[in-house]
């Protein structure tokens, strides 16, 4: 489902980054902040925002070196980045759009024209992003191009697959292991899908770790049968080796949602309608 877009200001200056936050989350924003350039990197591998304001002079490493490790990491390469700046030679600039920075605004700035250039870099990202960078699958734009011929054709059935606990997960085993996670999840249910038939299957990413395959009514309990077998015997691998074997109790649950959405459960106006019936529709398996 379409998620409120999230803004990280990194900005060591309290008034300006309270204005910033202030503003932005009038505006319909989530708004995360750091003074810190090592704690913007932390966030940024915690909660990947969607777009970052980011100042130049920071108490520790400076924006550019904030800039140059979240390009360098598959996890954050993909984010927009604004430099908010009281830098205003040539040189910085392009330093900084060298760095790749969508964009680079020096001080004193006017807060609607930041406004306008945050939503289009979060426009044009959002046009770049057609698949997960995680795990290769479509998005929201995709899945409601495929949903919305769905509705036009009729005769159509969803599985929608949700890994609960992924982000409890990830703060004690870290994004590796959860994005291995993902991928994991994202492999069972291509070969799934091949397996019973499904010609060309459509298997799409929903928000951060729901997913969802547009099949036929004929094909689905199978599908949700075999995808929710192939899973419950998988999770205790995501596990590393020495967790494996101690108290399931002891360590953060991953479990498995699944729900069966068809045609038939309508009536279905819009894509987004199919995709809250197919979330509200998921069960826990274990």
């Amino acid at each position: 489902m379409t998620e409120v877009q999230r803004i990280l200001v990194v900005e060591d200056d309290v008034d300006t980054a309270e204005m910033l936050t202030a503003y932005f989350e009038a505006q319909g924003y989530e708004v995360l902040s750091a003074a810190w350039g090592e704690d913007a990197l932390r966030l940024t591998q915690e909660v990947i925002p969607d777009l970052v304001v980011l100042d130049i002079r920071l108490p520790d490493i400076d924006g550019y070196e904030v800039c140059r490790r979240l390009r360098s990491h598959r996890r954050t390469e993909h984010i927009p980045i604004i430099f908010l700046t009281e830098r205003r030679e040539r040189i910085d600039r392009l330093t900084g759009l060298e760095l790749g920075a969508v964009d680079y605004i020096t001080k004193p700035f006017d807060i609607q024209e930041l406004r306008l250039r945050v939503r289009n870099a979060l426009r044009r990202a959002s046009l770049g992003t057609l698949v997960n960078p995680i795990t290769g699958l479509p998005t929201d734009p995709l899945i409601d191009e495929r949903l919305q011929t769905a509705l036009q054709q009729g005769g159509w059935a969803l599985l929608s697959v949700g890994i609960r606990g992924l982000r409890e997960f990830s703060d004690s085993y870290g994004f590796v292991a959860s994005d291995g996670v993902l991928r994991a999840v994202a492999l069972m249910m291509r070969n799934v899908a091949k397996e019973i038939g499904d010609g060309d299957p459509f298997i799409g990413h929903l928000g951060e770790a729901d997913f969802l395959v547009v099949t036929t009514p004929a094909k689905v309990q199978d599908l949700k049968q075999k995808v929710t077998s192939r899973l419950e015997q998988a999770i205790d691998y995501f596990y590393p080796l020495k967790d494996r074997e101690t108290d399931r109790s002891s360590r953060p649950q991953i479990s498995i949602a699944v729900g069966v959405v068809t045609d038939k459960d309508g009536p279905f106006a819009t894509p987004m309608d199919i995709k809250r019936a197919a979330i509200k529709a998921q069960t826990v398996t274990r």
